[in-house]
């Protein structure tokens, strides 16, 4: 799972355990995860730090939850600064440095000035949060790199342009989607009381559901078939 700012990306990984021959990894060891298509090169997606591990059956399947490194080390410690006449990407550059990691921050936020701001009780990773917030950006820390990357720019770190991607069902993925009717409310009934009458009063209001127009069309399934209504 890739989260959003500064929550630990996790990794999970189940294997069969049907013959009981899968030897259980230790707390605290290092993965490196590697993803790719088949006949295309791996990618490098970071290390991830074994935390959790959970064997369940019949049949017997052991999971490994991993979760990246990248947030243990002074990310999190409270700090005490005040910064003056200086930019958003010095700023960046400057915390990454000191936390032992790469800035890489969107040319269109490098030069935006700061003329001053108060780092007050604050760790880094949340007055990071703070002036992305403040200035339309995200911010992460991704294999090593702290990125403050300007949010809905479709573009990678680097500044060049995310290439679009068409997902299919034969690519093998999962979906899951629920219809639910307990939070839909036909109506309302209200109580109240007039000065001149202690009899409380009653008024009750309700709501005919119209059925919903078809949407989403382009996703149905193409099997899917009409399914007629009883009489």
């Amino acid at each position: 799972t890739d989260n959003r700012g500064f929550e630990a990306d996790q990794l999970d990984i189940e294997l069969d355990d049907t013959d009981g021959k899968v030897e259980l990894p230790l707390r605290g060891a290092v993965l490196t995860l590697w993803l790719g298509w088949q006949g295309s090169a791996l990618l490098n997606k970071g290390d991830f730090t074994v935390d959790e591990i959970e064997h369940r059956g019949a049949p017997d399947t052991l999971t490994i939850r991993a979760r990246s490194a990248d947030f243990r080390g002074t990310l999190n410690s409270r700090r005490e600064e005040s910064w003056h006449d200086t930019t958003l990407g010095e700023l960046v550059s400057t915390i990454a440095k000191r936390n032992k990691l790469t800035a890489s921050v969107a040319d269109s936020l490098k030069q935006i000035p700061v003329p001053h701001i108060d780092q007050s009780q604050e760790s880094d990773a949340v007055f990071l949060t703070r002036l992305a917030d403040r200035n339309g950006a995200t911010v992460s820390v991704k294999a090593g790199k702290l990125l403050f990357l300007k949010a809905g720019s479709a573009l990678t770190a680097s500044g060049k342009p995310i290439p679009q991607m068409t997902l299919t069902r034969s690519d093998g993925d999962r979906h899951q989607f629920a219809i639910a009717d307990r939070g839909a409310y036909t109506g309302v009934t209200a109580k109240w009381l007039h000065t001149k009458d202690p009899k409380p009063q009653k008024q009750k209001v309700t709501l005919k559901r119209q059925p919903k127009e078809k949407h989403l069309r382009a996703l149905e399934h193409p099997k899917a078939k009409p399914v007629s209504k009883k009489t």
